[in-house]
């Protein structure tokens, strides 16, 4: 071949795998090089070095392809890497779910000089933070004050003199919200200025932030974005006995504030880039978003009445200080427990008016006395949501622009609903038809302690309740509903091949089954037997799928809602009709799936 004369190499660029680019490699080799490499055979140098270099292609074009799908939302397949797209959409992560519900909570006092009710002054406030713990070793905490004075709290007589009749002790019952967890303290050291610090919390299982102060007694609000100037405080109303509301609010400019980022379990405090110092960081409400300086008339902009302040800093960043950070984890397990399951008082916090004129011995045994028991489940713990349901949700929460309109937006924004108000496993927003006016009903579904689907408790539909009043049209009412939840179960004949055990093939077709059905669906969506149908044909060793029957299954540890199966099966049986109001579950796999291999 002559010396200037170019080598034209045959390249395939659809090669991509190792076989395919050491077969080209090989060819290249005999073709143009037909004196120096002859031997290609397995236990040859050159068969060596074209499977390293065929080694280095494929690893080459799988991280290519890797990480080009990586890229992009709707083929990202990385859990780490979907919530970093959907945190450029608006979309923020929740750290672990809290789980909220309601205690009865029994003292027993000591009667009055006349004999007539309980003695009020031994009647005590128990202080939020109190804990409590359930039989199996969670914690929990009281999330607002009780007061044992209050008028609307049942008392009844509990022990009588046995000479006079007259009564000696009543028992009274209050009930309070508790939340699980415990409340612990980190303290951070803060250097010099640095424009949006981010401080790494080394705590795990973090549910939310309580407060953070620096060394100077200067308090840090959490606040959604650093944009925002007004946050909302709780201020003890004094009126509390009359109208039976404990708090007011009361809105408040900041301007030493945060974000909370939960991500990889881990959670960080985001501040902005203001120094103490200066004077355009400080909320001003005279400085709002209409400039009108020496014009007639006002250019309309628009104003969010968060925003108050113009200034671009996102307030002031603590320097050269400590902050102490009180913050709040709940348990690492699932702390969702059933009814009578939180029975232990570990940490009673009472407060008694006038305590130093009443009797010691007489304080203590009130203390002592403190008996709890929730009468509902506690509950609002959810599995982490996988890659593909993040995906749902962060594209529902891009067009919601925090407002809640459409039923995509009604679904993402309970979705949204912050980890430590609890969390619902399954959401859907409907239309009242029954309804003349704009009424909307949310179906919300929670999980107990193994994963399984079971109804919110009234906690958490009050939380959910409160939070969407926020997003929600002025126009619109929204009622929250539990769905009926049906219980099924799957019948199958296949035909295994020739030569194939039977019985490793029964156990691989009820996994298959169990693994595919092991992520619940959403209520109201229907259930597809041709899916059963594919999942078995898939089976290694499965020849052929002979029969598919999907049954009820109700009563006993099942849900008592029932439904026809045959009455709600598509025309040409492909699927199963499930009502608007319903969602359907695969309870216990080991049981539910029966099958027969021929």
């Amino acid at each position: 071949m002559p010396k200037d004369q170019k080598k034209l190499m045959p390249i395939n660029y659809t090669h991509r795998e190792f076989a395919s680019i050491r077969d080209d490699l090989i060819q290249i080799a005999e073709r143009f090089y037909p004196d120096t490499f002859q031997d290609f055979s397995e236990a040859s140098f050159a068969s060596m070095m074209v499977d390293a270099v065929a080694y280095v292609g494929d690893q080459l074009s799988f991280y290519l392809d890797y990480n080009v799908n990586e890229a992009f939302l709707d083929t990202a397949y990385q859990y780490t890497n979907v919530v970093r797209h959907g945190r450029t959409l608006g979309y923020k992560t929740q750290g672990r779910p809290s789980t909220y519900g309601e205690v009865s909570l029994f003292i027993l006092v000591p009667a009055s000089a006349t004999g007539i009710g309980p003695d009020s002054d031994y009647l005590p406030v128990l202080r939020r933070g109190s804990t409590f713990s359930s039989n199996t070793g969670l914690s929990f905490v009281l999330i607002s004050n009780v007061d044992f004075a209050n008028p609307r709290n049942f008392t009844v007589a509990a022990r009588i003199d046995e000479t006079t009749g007259a009564p000696t002790h009543y028992a009274v019952r209050a009930y309070g919200n508790i939340v699980s967890g415990n409340f612990d303290q980190e303290t951070v050291t803060v250097n010099d200025y640095e424009r949006f610090l981010r401080v790494n919390l080394t705590a795990d299982n973090v549910a939310e932030i309580i407060s953070v102060f620096d060394a100077q007694g200067k308090q840090y609000y959490e606040v959604e974005y650093l944009a925002q100037d007004m946050v909302f405080k709780e201020i003890v109303n004094s009126n509390y006995k009359n109208d039976n509301v404990p708090a007011l609010v009361k809105p408040f400019l900041v301007s030493r504030k945060f974000t909370v980022e939960f991500f990889n379990d881990r959670v960080a405090l985001q501040f902005g880039s203001g120094k103490a110092t200066e004077s355009n960081v400080v909320a001003n409400p005279q400085n709002i978003a209409a400039d009108v300086f020496g014009k007639k008339y006002i250019t309309d902009s628009t104003f969010d009445p968060t925003r108050i302040s113009k200034n671009e800093t996102f307030g002031i960043v603590p320097a050269n200080t400590t902050l102490i950070v009180t913050y709040r984890t709940t348990n690492p397990l699932n702390s969702n427990v059933a009814a009578g399951g939180v029975s232990q008082v570990a940490t009673p916090v009472f407060e008694f008016k006038n305590e130093q004129k009443l009797t010691a011995a007489t304080i203590q045994e009130i203390v002592q006395s403190l008996e709890a028991l929730n009468a509902e489940p506690i509950s609002g713990d959810v599995t982490f949501p996988s890659s593909g349901e993040v995906k749902r949700r962060i594209f529902d929460t891009f067009p919601t622009q925090n407002r809640a309109v459409t039923q995509a937006d009604y679904e993402n924004v309970s979705y949204r609903m912050p980890s430590k108000y609890g969390a619902v496993k399954r959401v859907s927003a409907q239309r009242d038809a029954n309804s003349q006016k704009r009424n909307i009903n949310l179906y919300v579904l929670s999980e107990d302690t193994n994963g399984k689907l079971i109804t919110a408790n009234s906690t958490i539909k009050n939380n959910l309740k409160t939070w969407i009043n926020n997003y929600r049209m002025i126009n619109d009412t929204v009622d929250i509903l539990d769905p009926y939840i049906i219980n099924f179960g799957i019948q199958f004949v296949v035909k295994a091949k020739e030569m194939a055990d039977k019985y490793s093939t029964l156990d691989a077709c009820v996994g298959a089954l169990g693994q595919h059905y092991a992520e619940i669906g959403f209520i109201g969506e229907p259930l597809y037997v041709s899916d059963v149908y594919q999942v078995l044909k898939d089976v290694e060793n499965v020849l052929d799928v002979l029969k598919v029957k999907i049954v009820s299954k109700t009563g006993g540890e099942y849900s008592t809602a029932a439904l026809n199966i045959s009455s709600n099966m598509s025309a040409d049986g492909s699927y199963l009709i499930v009502p608007k109001n319903a969602i359907i579950e695969l309870k216990f796999p080991a049981v539910d799936i029966v099958g027969k291999v021929k």
